[in-house]
């Protein structure tokens, strides 16, 4: 599926992004250098014909993208956050792709309910409204439980989205491997490894009961979470491609007069959304990873409600840490730390300077304070970002793309409700608070504590594995009782280890 009859697909590409007038919005909203900006044209020109004509109602470039199918809808998801990247009247058309995109009729949806539940839509639902939201790869209806009367969404897969999306991700694959191959510098970033990433995250977003599995454990996780809802899921009315959710009442995050309408602070909402996202990543580990303005409400008592759960993160609890001592030393202008915290974790190459690095981090923070909001360029900030690892040779790491990703979405949401928010400000007090409760002394409690469980759990094979061990090590010119005292020794310095663990744990933690 890979070979060069991608290439067809990319020139389509090309070819649509200049027929529908896009191409040159999108390079002028990047501030592309004139001269690239007419070579790049002047290269798509002859094909312009081949492209895809859209809906000539929509602007250029949403035009283009609806036009081009669901991997493309998901990147101007993603640009519609960022109206300090692409400007604020190209965010707001954007906006449209969240959730807002022609629907598929009634009739498939009920259809489709049927095939996978087994039973006829109408005798699974009183009432099945026409679809009150489409995005990229399913849309939502209203309906009512036969059984119970509650009201509830139902979330239908497009028909043929599947296959749809592999022919993207395989023009994907095989753009990056042409980049790989005649941009060897590139390699560092890892284009395909993106790519493979980016695959396994839209398979996953293509089979709902993975989605529903998702949802209840983040429901689990933040069901402590003040000012803050999930949807419950309806599991017996859930399926591969349907999922049915309580439903969840409110108005959209994206509609700044609707909320003004309702007496709702923008400021105070967009801090919480900063707020929840760096808790539930630094916290648990498990973060929503699509906190786009379509897949949030504000319930009428202000509560924040996240929907759409087919993209989740995870990152694990060293991870976690890392990157909190790294915003860490960003707020508290520590770059030298910063640094530091990169080279132990590996993430800059041994053998880079560490005192040039910290002066490039320092270049990165600095402009960020003092200075308002308003004024602070994220297009800019992440131009420079990607110039430094580039001179330190600093690989992609994969673990923290989503996470990475889904930051710059969370705060552009959040600036797009009040674009004086600046992320560093509120993001403070959650990780000061992370700091203090995982690199202090309880922690290295919690830690021993785990350890002693672990080399706990070998106790029984611990006999075992010394024999293994002793008849590896004796030989005919040495008996084995000669060499039985190292490993009795061992075994004594690991006993003694797990004694030693879990006393320093009880200390620590009681």
């Amino acid at each position: 599926m890979r070979g060069p009859h991608n290439i067809w697909r990319l020139i389509v590409t090309g070819a649509t992004l200049e027929r529908t007038g896009a191409m040159g919005v999108v390079l002028e909203a990047f501030e592309t250098p004139r001269a690239l900006r007419l070579l790049a044209r002047g290269m798509v020109f002859p094909f312009r014909w081949l492209g895809f004509k859209g809906d000539v109602s929509q602007p250029p470039v949403v035009r283009a993208l609806s036009a081009l199918g669901p991997a493309y809808i998901k990147f101007g998801q993603i640009l519609s956050t960022r109206p300090d990247v692409v400007g604020s009247d190209m965010a707001a058309q954007l906006r449209v792709l969240q959730d807002r995109l022609p629907p598929f009729s009634v009739e498939e949806a009920k259809a489709a309910v049927e095939a996978e539940l087994g039973q006829s839509a109408d005798e699974v639902y009183s009432s099945f409204s026409e679809p009150v939201a489409a995005a990229s790869i399913a849309q939502v209806h209203q309906a009512t439980l036969t059984e119970t009367g509650e009201v509830v969404a139902v979330k239908v897969l497009r028909p043929g989205i599947e296959r749809a999306f592999r022919k993207d991700v395989d023009a994907f694959y095989f753009a990056a491997s042409m980049i790989e191959f005649f941009l060897p510098f590139s390699r560092r970033l890892k284009p395909r490894a993106v790519i493979e990433h980016f695959d396994g995250v839209v398979t996953g977003e293509l089979d709902l009961r993975l989605e529903s599995s998702s949802a209840s454990e983040f429901g689990d996780n933040t069901a402590g979470d003040a000012g803050f809802q999930v949807p419950v899921i309806k599991w017996d009315h859930s399926g591969r491609r349907v999922m049915t959710m309580s439903w969840a009442e409110g108005v959209s995050l994206g509609d700044n007069d609707a909320l003004d309408a309702a007496g709702h602070d923008r400021h105070a909402l967009g801090s919480r959304i900063l707020e929840l996202f760096l808790s539930h990543a630094l916290r648990d580990g498990y973060f929503h990873a699509d906190m786009h303005q379509g897949n949030l409400k504000v319930a009428a008592n202000g509560d924040i409600i996240a929907y759409d759960f087919g993209i989740m993160g995870h990152i694990d609890e060293y991870t976690r840490r890392v990157y909190a001592e790294i915003l860490f030393g960003f707020i508290q202008r520590d770059y030298r730390r910063v640094a530091e915290v990169h080279f132990e974790a590996g993430y800059v190459p041994q053998g880079q300077d560490i005192d040039e690095f910290t002066r490039a981090i320092r270049a990165v923070g600095e402009p960020i304070f003092g200075m308002d909001a308003t004024k602070i360029s994220m297009g800019r900030v992440l131009n420079y970002l990607f110039e430094v690892t580039e001179r330190f040779g600093m690989e992609t790491r994969l673990e923290l793309i989503l996470l990475q990703r889904t930051m710059v979405v969370v705060e552009g949401v959040a600036r797009s409700l009040d674009n004086t928010i600046n992320i560093w400000d509120v993001a403070q007090p959650v990780v000061s608070d992370y700091i203090k409760d995982s690199i202090g002394p309880k922690a290295l409690g919690r830690d021993l504590m785990k350890t002693a469980r672990v080399l706990a759990r070998f106790g029984p094979r611990l006999p075992g594995l010394v024999e293994s061990a002793l008849i590896d090590q004796v030989t005919p010119k040495e008996p084995a009782r000669r060499r039985i005292w190292p490993w009795v020794a061992l075994g004594g310095v690991g006993g003694a280890a797990i004694g030693v663990a879990s006393a320093a744990a009880v200390i620590l933690l009681g």
